[in-house]
């Protein structure tokens, strides 16, 4: 009795150890790859899975985007610039037997294709092409990506370059560059704010030569703007003042010609002197 509880004890625990190597457990993002005396029988997906015990060994495979930063690379641009460039990479599985089977470590070959990848593309352009058109280079990086990964059962889903390191003779001619063109640019401006004061004051002096008058009100105005400033000196503009000096001109002839002429009939000194004297005869 004691020898049959043992074996079937044995029997037990070995039959437990079988159930225990034949269960898997797949989680959602991952599918299994299943070989059976070496070679591929095929895939489990998510799920509780048995295998044969001993025979049947699965890999798992994770069907997740990856994050893989492309290490910073020195690169010489088509016009001669030395430039370091990084980049960042995302890729996935679409295929897990290829995965396993066609490349020993897919991550390390993709991380290797893409350094190269990225100092052919970005050798082909130049440094003005490659800060304005990443985007075009990004595209450029992942095609060309794809169709190496493909046979890999791999899918590169995006390519973005992350930074881009400049010689600090290079930064220096950047900026002086800029700093002209902002020159430039202010230059222009301050050329056609002037050519359109210009035309205004044209259209305004065309105005006052038609009404005279509008300067002197003009001038008037400038000086109650002054007044404002509760200021100790006025400046009177030159046409007032030939108006002011026309008009003590006028007041001072009249003066001496009323003085001249007769009481109660100012203005007419000449001919009432005249009358004056055929009077006395």
């Amino acid at each position: 009795m004691n020898t049959l509880t043992v074996v079937l004890v044995v029997v037990g625990l070995v039959a437990l150890a079988l159930l225990l190597l034949s269960v898997r457990i797949v989680k959602q993002y991952e599918r299994g790859v299943v070989f059976r005396l070496g070679r591929v029988v095929g895939t489990r997906n998510p799920g509780l899975r048995f295998l044969i015990p001993i025979v049947d060994i699965m890999h798992r495979v994770s069907l997740r985007i990856v994050t893989m930063p492309i290490q910073s690379q020195g690169i010489i641009t088509r016009d001669n610039v030395s430039v370091d460039v990084s980049a960042v990479a995302y890729f996935r599985v679409v295929d897990a037997i290829k995965s396993v089977v066609a490349i020993e470590n897919v991550r390390a070959a993709i991380n290797q294709i893409a350094q190269t990848t990225l100092r052919k593309v970005v050798g082909r352009h130049t440094l003005d092409e490659t800060l304005s058109e990443t985007d075009k280079i990004n595209d450029d990086i992942r095609m060309i990506l794809d169709v190496t990964t493909v046979v890999w059962g791999v899918e590169v889903t995006l390519v973005e370059l992350k930074d881009i390191q400049l010689p600090e003779a290079m930064k220096r001619a950047m900026a002086k560059q800029a700093e002209a063109e902002r020159e430039k640019r202010a230059k222009i401006i301050n050329a056609e704010g002037e050519s359109l004061a210009a035309a205004a004051l044209g259209d305004a002096s065309d105005t006052m030569m038609a009404h005279p008058l509008a300067l002197q009100l003009r001038n008037l105005q400038s000086l109650v703007e002054i007044g404002v400033d509760k200021n100790t000196t006025v400046v009177f503009p030159a046409p007032l003042m030939s108006t002011i000096g026309e008009l003590g001109n006028f007041l001072t002839h009249e003066s001496e010609a009323s003085h001249r002429g007769v009481p109660g009939q100012p203005g007419t000194g000449i001919t009432n002197g005249a009358g004056g004297a055929a009077a006395a005869r």
